[in-house]
């Protein structure tokens, strides 16, 4: 979309951006973004979606002047933050204005906060330099946004290390950094994409509070179409580094003009539980019973009483079926998939591997069972070794155990082609592919060793919809072929409901509710359960559909497509 088709900048913009071009640098640059126009008007929540790789958070850095250098650079166009071009003025003023104008929320904390300061100490560099704020102005002025946040404690909270804090703790110290000045433009990447339903609930309403409060303007980069739906003003859908399409949110909603929105729209999981597939199988591949985790318990030397993270965990999965395992973050969803791949050992209970106790068993003799159980891990970019190419990370496992290195390759080709890439990707490495062709290299590397059961730890949550509603494809196809049995552990209710044939949601480590998905999901007996249902960003809408939602039938319940 060219900058005439965008509406006309107003008075009371806070944000313009302008026909904006930004390349690669070097001999031969690559155009990153084409003709980029937008704006944001005070008090306004605009939504930018897209895929990855579509330039989205490109338009962020640039706005706030955080290109990467030597590798990105705009090339022509304008950014007005409260009037003022943002490309044009001095290195010392561009500083000036971050965090006084306009700040930024990143995607992952952990990674933006840094580790080895106190929460007050990483708030107080950035009073110190934006502000002239004596030391006692600075440690009011600190305790009253991290009032503002809602944190807990705020005097344990500003002695506290990043790692100390929860997720969404985190996050919301994030927020605090990024408005502690009261900037008129707060830019949101991605910052709740990683976070359970309910925390992302709370983090979405307190930008929400804060934004009315201070009178803030919020550019909100997202691909997940539910949080649009539920905090846009208007909307934006980007694609290959160019705007395809914008307007108010229920028009995007309701009445997408271009294929690529509608496309996106309809790659969002319906949160209404498809229909049950018949079991093929009555072969139980795995089972837990009163499986235990307590982290932390007495030892000889030291008594306490420990940190119950699992506690009478009761599963069963059969062939070809796929169990989900829902709840929030510390619910103890990841401790029982670690427990099941015997990652960590259980402190209690059993654990079934097609009849075969596993859990106790030593490293020698849990060897032969390892390759009849593989995990998918939530992020390729940590679970595949960068050094080795996709051919060496598939075929390792089964040379290891045996299998011919002639026919393990040839194997590793197949399955290149069973999970959608071309065989001819073999000889690269994984940063020469997309985040979802990595994580179908990190399927194809689990499949290589033939198992019967497949661990899912969040393998889609990190992913934009339109590559999830992919590799969720894949995962179905994969069952159906293979008669492969799937644990999915997932916090996207959405994704639970399409995927899953029953469910088992987990609270303060215990299964509270579990059953077929249809009931669980659909007509849910526990408060909890309703409470995450309720939490589902989006749930009023049927994105495939273009349309709201029929009224629930009941309170926590799902509804159906009117």
């Amino acid at each position: 979309m060219s900058a005439a088709e965008n509406p006309s900048p107003r008075t009371d913009d806070v944000l313009v951006v302008e026909d904006l071009f930004v390349e690669t640098t070097g001999r031969n640059p690559a155009r990153i973004l084409g003709g980029v126009s937008l704006r944001v008007a005070a008090g306004e929540t605009v939504c930018l979606v897209g895929e990855s790789g579509s330039g989205k958070s490109v338009t962020s850095l640039a706005t706030m002047g955080l290109l990467p250098k030597g590798a990105l650079a705009v090339r022509s166009g304008r950014i007005l933050v409260e009037g003022e071009d943002v490309l044009t003025v001095k290195t010392s003023r561009l500083r000036q204005l971050r965090a006084t104008r306009m700040s930024m929320i990143f995607q992952e904390p952990m990674t933006a906060l840094n580790p080895v300061l106190t929460i007050e100490r990483q708030l107080e560099e950035v009073l110190s330099a934006h502000s002239r704020m004596d030391n006692k102005e600075r440690r009011n002025r600190i305790r009253s946004i991290l009032e503002l946040v809602k944190l807990p404690d705020v005097e344990r909270m500003c002695r506290s290390y990043p790692h100390q804090l929860s997720g969404g703790q985190r996050q919301r110290v994030m927020i605090a950094m990024a408005l502690v000045l009261e900037p008129k433009l707060l830019i949101a990447d991605e910052p709740t994409t990683a976070l359970d339903v309910t925390t992302q609930k709370e983090i979405l309403k307190l930008i929400a509070e804060i934004q009315e409060r201070l009178g803030t303007s919020v550019l909100f980069i997202t691909h997940d179409m539910g949080v649009v739906a539920d905090i846009a003003d208007r909307v934006y859908v980007m694609r290959h580094g160019e705007i395809v399409e914008q307007g108010p949110v229920g028009e995007i909603l309701a009445e997408p003009k271009r294929d690529y929105t509608r496309d996106l729209l309809g790659s969002v999981p319906a949160l209404h539980p498809r229909e049950a597939r018949p079991s093929a199988s009555r072969e139980i591949v795995l089972s837990t019973s009163e499986l235990g985790m307590v982290y932390g318990q007495s030892s000889f030397l030291r008594k306490r009483e420990g940190t119950v993270a699992a506690k009478d965990v009761d599963l069963t999965l059969t062939r070809g079926r796929t169990l989900g395992v829902v709840g929030e973050s510390g619910s103890g969803k990841s401790t029982v998939a670690r427990c099941v791949m015997r990652l960590i050992e259980p402190t209690e209970g059993s654990i079934r591997l097609r009849g075969e106790e596993i859990a106790g068993l030593s490293r020698h003799a849990l060897r032969p069972m390892r390759k009849r159980i593989q995990m998918v891990f939530q992020d390729p970019n940590r679970s595949l070794n960068p050094r080795l190419t996709v051919r060496d990370s598939i075929t390792e496992g089964p040379i290891n155990y045996g299998a011919a290195p002639k026919a393990a390759r040839e194997r590793a080709r197949e399955l290149l082609e069973l999970v959608g890439l071309p065989a001819d990707a073999i000889d690269r490495h994984p940063h020469q592919f997309s985040g979802g062709q990595r994580q179908r290299i990190a399927i194809a590397r689990a499949l290589a060793m033939e198992p019967d059961v497949l661990v899912a730890d969040e393998a889609v949550s990190a992913l934009d919809v339109s590559v999830q509603a992919q590799v969720l494809d894949l995962f179905d196809d994969i069952q159906t072929r293979l008669g492969i049995a799937l644990l999915f552990i997932t916090h996207d209710l959405r994704v639970a409901a399409q995927i899953c044939d029953e469910v088992a949601v987990m609270q303060n480590g215990r299964i509270v509710e579990y059953g077929p998905t249809a009931e669980v999901l659909g007509n849910p007996r526990e408060a909890y359960t309703r409470q995450l249902i309720e939490a589902a960003p989006g749930r009023h809408w049927d994105f495939p559909n273009f349309r709201p939602l029929a009224a629930p039938g009941g309170p926590g319940t799902v509804g159906a497509p009117a």
